[in-house]
């Protein structure tokens, strides 16, 4: 009976051992599945967290492009409704009057100019001869310069 026992013994030993290794194993697995499900969750949670930042910013990116659309609509219209006063009849003549000076047949057309007063030239204080740079003269052109006959010659 003392072999028997020693016997179960070395039985119960083996499968004390087989029941550690399925128990290592198991665990082994679990803590794998739960380190990979814990990734896959922090994965998830990074991916929702930048959707989440697009849609706050394309939000925004679609009201400034509905303003600027309302905005662009606006001057839409205000630049129709100008291209109808500009092409009236009395706003084309007032252009040619005032802007062409262009005058009917019927018409004589007097212009009478202001005097343009040239602006002055600041004189320099302190000058050295050593140190003096050499200034480019600009070549003036004659402001507002028209030719204006003497006498209007009428057909």
């Amino acid at each position: 009976m003392a072999e028997q026992s020693e016997s179960e013994k070395k039985k119960q030993r083996k499968e004390n051992i087989k029941k550690r290794r399925n128990i290592t194993k198991t665990g082994f697995h679990y803590s794998f599945f739960t380190i990979v499900l814990i990734f896959c969750l922090i994965q998830i949670g990074y991916g929702a967290m930048l959707n989440i930042g697009k849609i706050i910013s394309y939000q925004g990116k679609m009201l400034t492009l509905e303003n600027l659309l309302k905005k662009a609509q606006a001057r839409n219209e205000d630049l129709k409704t100008e291209k109808k006063v500009v092409t009236s009849d009395n706003s084309l003549e007032g252009i040619a009057r005032n802007n062409l000076k262009m005058a009917s047949e019927d018409e004589v057309l007097i212009i009478i100019n202001k005097k343009v007063e040239e602006p002055k030239k600041e004189k320099k204080k302190f000058e050295i001869k050593w140190f003096k740079k050499k200034e480019k003269q600009k070549e003036e052109q004659p402001l507002g310069e028209i030719y204006i006959p003497q006498e209007v010659i009428e057909e």
